[in-house]
């Protein structure tokens, strides 16, 4: 379908709690394209509706394994975690050149819909939990930012206002 540009950090698109998507269809089959297009596009790992300026509750995943198929989850909640932690980097292509290490639960149970409405759960542990508790979160207002310490945060802040200012003093 199309690759779309990625909205950048701060946009406030990125801080807003989508509804569910209630209607399966062809216009949210052209959206899922679309959302796989630019995620092939950009070599990125998971891109969510608001990565795009697009207000649809969904998200998709490619683990960066050889043949890992992308899973695509309208919808999705998660209705379990496990009182045990992992750490893994995170990033975003919202906020692009920028990753830390995050503390999240190790595993978790997800249900979600599919591209027809049906109803999945499913079981998730290591990188790809980590990776669904990442886009979920921005499905839900939260950006991946927000799950550091606030000297981490304001550290990574300070790194993004400079390399802005100084990419702005070479135009």
């Amino acid at each position: 379908m199309a690759v779309l540009p990625v909205v950048l950090y701060p946009d406030p698109r990125l801080r807003e709690r989508l509804a569910p998507v209630t209607a399966f269809g062809p216009d949210l089959r052209a959206a899922a394209a679309d959302l796989r297009d630019t995620l092939d596009h950009l070599g990125a790992i998971g891109l969510a509706g608001p990565h795009l300026g697009q207000p649809v509750r969904f998200t998709m995943i490619r683990l960066p394994e050889p043949g890992a198929p992308a899973g695509l989850y309208v919808n999705p909640e998660i209705v379990w975690t496990s009182p045990e932690t992992a750490r893994h980097r995170e990033g975003s292509v919202s906020l692009p050149g920028l990753d830390e290490e995050v503390e999240r639960p190790a595993r978790l149970r997800l249900r979600y819909q599919g591209l027809d409405g049906a109803v999945h759960e499913a079981e998730a542990s290591g990188f790809l939990a980590a990776c669904l508790q990442h886009e979920i979160d921005q499905l839900d207002g939260v950006f991946w930012l927000d799950r550091l310490s606030r000297l981490k945060r304001e550290r990574l802040l300070k790194r993004h206002d400079r390399r802005r200012r100084e990419a702005a003093g070479r135009r």
